[in-house]
């Protein structure tokens, strides 16, 4: 010991500095989406690094797709938790998140001073963007999540039911429908989905008592916070609880919290729809997780708290429920998986999501920003380009901004 300073804290501070800087680099570097995203984590930490065995990292994977919020960003927390603990967890989670947030917040200071046919060419192209991105995002999940006629019977009713509600709570009315419809249509078509009984050469030492407590702090958020809106708690709080409801309830992240955002930030007033989708168009082409949307949310909110404040809350609420899931969720990862009426659930949940995100593209996506029949050109060569030729987001980002200047400044 040297200075009440013992060499085993050395060391875990050292491997915390180590996970922070590999985080770091992959937050600066990760473009394309949660599914690019894991295989980014792969190749760096199973292959390069050699941190977890293929095994393990798949098991990971599969819990944190099982769980509601950013797959990506809970597979790295969980990463950094196995290397260091739990500053290890918050070292990969700071590294993986904040590149974004700051080109995010960046494009927030900027966006009000964009006037003119460049400007406004420029907010019109990332609005496009968004068209071609979310219904990408629509077309790959409808055939991966929604297979059989079952499960797209399950996503009609979901787009069905959101056609009528205007309650606030309809996307959750959705999910608890969908996760309904799952156990009652999908137990068999699930059996051959299931994946196995994970067996894996490492252990997160995350005892069921920190669990428990994650997952009653899960609850008491989201289900306090709401009773504090009702006594009417202060602004603060209710940006909080809007962008944890958010956090808490997206199951299959990245695109699929748009909805529940527009719900809860444009629906309410605090966020125009235009600058609701040149923010999504701007995320796109930004690397990291797609929920650091959030911090450009905050920022931009015309009543306070809105600038820094605003994105912090914002930020902080987003993420914090997945997080929490995963530590409630991590001392029980196996049995988590194996009921067959799990995956069933599961399965009728992922259906009702695709109803969500195709609810979403029409409505506010879509006719917010194709106001012609070039845009419609726009966002469908942007679509192909996607889905055919799999080009890079960020080339798509870059052709249609490109595109929506050149419209603005012919017209």
């Amino acid at each position: 010991m040297e200075n009440g300073i013992t060499s085993s804290h050395l060391t875990r501070a050292n491997t915390a500095g180590e996970v922070l800087a590999v985080f770091l680099k992959l937050g600066l570097t990760c473009f394309g989406g949660p599914i690019a995203h894991l295989g980014y984590f792969r190749r760096e930490f199973v292959e390069r690094r050699r941190w977890l065995d293929d095994e393990t990292f798949t098991d990971l994977v599969g819990l944190c797709q099982f769980l509601p919020g950013p797959a990506s960003s809970q597979v790295g927390f969980s990463i950094g938790l196995l290397r260091a603990g739990w500053i290890g967890g918050l070292a990969a989670w700071f590294g993986f998140t904040l590149p974004s947030v700051l080109l995010l917040l960046g494009f927030a200071a900027i966006a009000p001073s964009l006037g003119g046919p460049v400007g406004s060419g420029l907010i019109h192209g990332l609005k496009l963007v968004a068209v071609a991105v979310v219904a990408q995002a629509v077309w790959d999940m409808a055939r991966r999540l929604c297979p059989d006629q079952r499960r797209a019977a399950i996503a009609l009713m979901a787009i069905a039911v959101l056609s009528v509600l205007t309650t606030v709570y309809a996307q959750l009315i959705v999910i608890v429908l969908g996760a309904v419809l799952g156990l009652a249509l999908c137990q068999t078509t699930t059996s051959s989905d299931t994946s196995r009984t994970p067996q894996h050469g490492h252990e997160i030492h995350v005892s069921r008592t920190v669990g428990a407590v994650a997952l009653i702090l899960f609850f008491v958020l989201l289900l306090g916070l709401p009773a504090l809106v009702g006594l009417h708690a202060g602004h603060a709080v209710k940006v909080f609880e809007a962008f944890y409801r958010s956090g808490a309830l997206v199951f299959g992240g990245g695109h699929v919290v748009l909805p529940l955002l527009q719900q809860q930030t444009v629906a309410t007033g605090w966020i125009s729809p235009n600058e609701f989708l040149a923010g999504y168009g701007a995320a796109q082409a930004v690397p990291g997780p797609l929920f650091t949307f959030a911090a450009f949310l905050g920022w931009m909110m015309a009543e306070a708290p809105n600038h820094w404040t605003g994105a912090l809350l914002a930020t902080a609420g987003i993420f914090l429920p997945g997080l929490l899931l995963v530590l409630a969720a991590l001392p029980y990862w196996q049995a988590l998986r194996a009921p067959p009426s799990m995956a069933a659930l599961l399965a009728g949940v992922n259906a009702a999501v695709v109803g969500l995100l195709a609810s979403a593209l029409y409505s506010t996506v879509w006719t917010s920003a194709v106001l012609s029949k070039l845009d419609f050109a726009i966002a469908a060569i942007g679509f192909f380009l996607l889905t055919r030729w799999k080009v890079p987001p960020l080339a798509v980002v870059v052709l249609c901004t490109l595109a929506g200047i050149a419209e603005a400044t012919w017209h």
